[in-house]
């Protein structure tokens, strides 16, 4: 009998270490394939535009992000002294991002009402249409419609996962942020080796509606779930419930936890809920105000990150390299650059996301003087900042949900993960509305 109880705590302890390696896998596969179908719908949707505009006898002039879109013959006729579109891609972005920016600017006060259970549904859903949409369009508007879908999907799953985390260990955050940085790389590659291999973009698509599918998998039948868990029911009609408590009391805390604490106090918080309120707008404002302070520094990394993607890079023309215009390999090297950061979260944390936002700006103000007085001597050069662009950004990202989850109280943990996640969406919305204007002045000169 001895022996069984002394068994216990190792049994235990093996049982907790394999569930959190279970859930560390599940967000990490919903990271990437809730990411990762919006990257592939983006580039098939650009594809299938061509054919479509194909048939209306305009010509098809290959886009700076490695895409074709199509523009009139026109658009390559411009006596600037840069490489000019007559189509930024800051306008293709700027089209890509509205929806997931309204979801993510309104849902946090709404979405509270909506079970877990039924959310993932409708990501799933939405993805699927997404796919299948573009995949049989015979308009314009029918494929923009597929890509308004894709970026609904993205955007609800990207609250409601990180709202999601605040119910499991804190280690979930790494392997959600490893999965979205892992995205950018798979969703570019896969969907560019499936076309090159002779498979239509039609085809391809029918191929990627695997993903969805793993991103429902993952979710029901992968993660484990506390006892307790609201699957198909609202959450005690609110989100994190709070107790009535005066505003000092509101105030976000640092909370230095063993993992023991953490799982005791949730304990305690889930057998005290029939004392418990839900969060009122007021706690909503009162929250949204502290969280400032985590939103700006992300939204003005993912600004400067963006606006350098969209409004600057295109612009950078080395015409006596053979690597002009490897725009794909840019791309690549840029998502590359976010996959390791956003890992990074495993061996270290990096508390000053402010820092990060000062030096993703600079990286915008040396490349801006770059376009303009063209003193960088090869392409090689803008490779090495465009990976430490990357670095910059996914580190900010994964970096800023850590410590909003360490640094804030825990029954209001799970409404700020879901509204802070509008800070990358809105720098990257400014960033497309701020690119385009100083686009078409370069290409003025």
């Amino acid at each position: 009998m001895d022996r069984a109880l002394n068994s216990d705590p190792v049994n235990t302890a093996d049982t907790e270490g394999r569930q959190r390696w279970r859930n560390w896998i599940g967000f990490w596969l919903l990271g990437l394939c809730n990411n990762f179908a919006y990257v592939v719908m983006l580039s098939a949707a650009h594809d299938i535009l061509q054919k479509q505009e194909s048939q209306n006898t305009t010509t098809p002039t290959p886009a700076p992000n490695g895409t074709n879109i199509e523009i009139s013959n026109s658009s390559n006729n411009n006596s600037s002294r840069y490489d000019c579109n007559a189509v930024s891609t800051a306008a293709v972005l700027l089209a890509d991002i509205l929806p997931t920016l309204l979801i993510k600017f309104t849902a946090p006060f709404y979405i509270h009402k909506v079970p877990y259970g039924f959310r993932v549904l409708v990501c799933f859903i939405t993805a699927v249409v997404s796919f299948l949409m573009v995949s049989f369009s015979s308009t314009i508007l029918m494929s923009i419609f597929g890509v308004v879908f894709a970026s609904i999907s993205s955007g609800l799953g990207e609250l409601s996962f990180l709202s999601l985390s605040v119910f499991f260990h804190r280690n979930v955050l790494s392997g959600w942020g490893s999965g979205t940085g892992a995205a950018g790389v798979a969703g570019a590659f896969l969907y560019s080796a499936f076309t090159q291999a002779g498979l239509t973009p039609q085809v391809t698509l029918w191929i990627m509606l695997v993903v969805p599918v793993i991103l429902a998998v993952s979710y029901f039948f992968l993660l484990e779930f506390p006892s307790s868990f609201p699957q198909w029911r609202r959450h005690g009609d609110g989100h994190s419930p709070s107790r009535v408590v005066n505003s000092q009391e509101r105030r976000p805390l640092i909370e230095e936890e063993t993992d023991t604490d953490e799982d005791s106090e949730t304990t305690q918080e889930e057998q005290g809920d029939k004392h418990l309120r839900p969060l009122t707008f007021t706690d909503k404002m009162y929250i949204m105000k502290g969280l400032l302070k985590f939103i700006f520094p992300l939204g003005l990394v993912y600004f400067a990150e963006y606006f350098i993607n969209q409004g600057l890079l295109e612009l950078l023309y080395f015409p006596d390299s053979r690597l002009s215009h490897e725009y794909i390999l840019l791309g690549t090297i840029y998502q590359v650059g976010v996959f390791a950061s956003r890992t990074s979260l495993v061996c270290f944390k990096i508390r000053k996301i402010f820092l990060m936002s000062l030096l993703q700006c600079l990286n915008a103000v040396l490349l801006g003087f770059a376009v303009y007085y063209q003193f960088l001597p090869n392409p090689w050069v803008v490779f090495v900042i465009v990976l430490y662009e990357g670095l910059l950004g996914g580190a900010a990202y994964v970096n800023t949900f850590f410590f909003i989850r360490e640094e804030t109280a825990k029954r209001e943990r799970e409404f700020a993960m879901a509204a802070a996640s509008v800070g990358d969406s809105l720098g990257i919305a400014l960033s497309a509305a701020a690119a385009f204007p100083v686009y078409h002045y370069f290409c003025s000169l």
